[in-house]
C-alpha cells in the first residue's frame, strides 16, 4: 500500500501578511459598525461585489459557499444600517428575482477598500527592515 503523505497548505499572506522576517506574517480584521452594529467588515463588502458580479443573492451566497439565509440576514443588516439601501431586490418571474448593487453599495465597498488599503499602508510603515514593529 503507497504511504499517504499528509499535504502541508501554507495560506498565502494577505496585503497585512508581508513582514521581513521569513515565517513571519501580520493579520488584522477591519469592519465598520454604526451604533455598535456591524455594517461592514471583509465578508460583507465581498458579498456585495459578488451580488454586483453576479446579480443575485442566491447566486453570491453559492459562490461564497454561505446559506442564502445568512447571506439575505447580512444584506438586511446593512440596508438597515445604511443611509439608503445598499442591494435592492426584484421579485420572481421568468427569470427568477434579481439583485442590484445600488450605488450607496457600491460607495460602501469602495469605502471599505479605501479604509482597509490605509490599514495596510500604516502596517508597511510600523514593519521596519530588521523586522521589529
Amino acid at each position: 500500500m503507497a504511504e499517504s503523505r499528509s499535504k502541508k497548505t501554507i495560506r498565502k499572506p494577505s496585503r497585512f501578511g508581508r513582514h521581513p522576517i521569513e515565517g513571519y506574517s501580520v493579520h488584522t480584521a477591519l469592519w465598520i459598525e454604526k451604533d455598535g452594529q456591524l455594517y461592514i467588515g471583509g465578508g460583507r463588502a465581498r458579498l456585495l461585489e459578488e451580488i454586483h458580479r453576479l446579480g443575485t443573492i442566491a447566486a453570491a451566497a453559492r459562490s461564497m459557499n454561505l446559506t442564502y439565509s445568512n447571506a439575505w440576514l447580512w444584506v438586511d443588516s446593512m440596508n438597515q444600517l445604511a443611509p439608503s439601501p445598499l442591494v435592492v431586490r426584484t421579485t420572481g418571474g421568468v427569470g427568477g428575482g434579481k439583485a442590484i448593487v445600488t450605488e450607496e453599495g457600491l460607495a460602501a465597498i469602495q469605502t471599505y477598500k479605501d479604509l482597509r488599503d490605509k490599514l495596510g499602508d500604516a502596517f508597511d510603515a510600523e514593519v521596519s527592515e530588521d523586522g521589529k514593529f
